[in-house]
């Protein structure tokens, strides 16, 4: 499949990165005609070059980065730049119980047997493996009991913000408890 793709989109004269098209199969969701859409409005609006920045903006979808600089920032336990990222995700439109079941991927990183369970593209999981390697397991077990408790009380929560920012606060205290 992913070589007459590449034959298509070399007839058709388009450039795109793997993690592009990755992130337009991923919010198809499995509907062809969703993702095929999706893939023409993009590639005329980006002049035939589908680039993973222009896909994760104009298909609304929360940018890794967010992530791999919310656990740098867990590890230097650096609580203002968790908070300061966390409020320009809301200001993006990303409500909190999505971005935090994103922040689980890297304990699946963490060893490379279980990595297939990742839904996301090579280059992606790629950098997912470079971070967990400088990531204590210890760091990883705890933060994603951290992460479920909250998701729970996110649903119960009257002040679902201060739900995630008390979890990003004791994310960033994790390392040195």
């Amino acid at each position: 499949v992913a070589l007459g793709a590449a034959e298509e989109l070399a007839k058709e004269n388009i450039e795109a990165e793997a993690d592009a098209l990755h992130i337009i199969a991923q919010k198809a969701d499995g509907a062809l005609r969703d993702a095929l859409s999706m893939f023409d409005r993009i590639s005329i609006f980006a002049n035939h070059k589908i680039e993973y920045a222009t896909v994760v903006e104009n298909l609304n979808v929360l940018d890794y980065d967010y992530f791999f600089k919310l656990t740098d920032a867990f590890l230097a336990a650096d609580t203002s730049v968790s908070l300061l990222t966390f409020n320009t995700i809301l200001q993006k439109g990303f409500d909190g119980e999505n971005f935090l079941s994103g922040l689980s991927d890297l304990l699946v990183a963490k060893d490379d047997s279980t990595q297939v369970l990742m839904d996301s593209s090579e280059g992606i999981r790629k950098r997912y493996t470079q971070q967990a390697a400088y990531t204590p397991s210890s760091f990883l077990v705890s933060g994603l009991a951290l992460l479920n408790e909250s998701e729970f009380q996110y649903k119960a929560s009257k002040n679902k913000r201060l739900c995630v920012e008390l979890v990003l606060i004791k994310l960033c205290h994790l390392p040195h408890a």
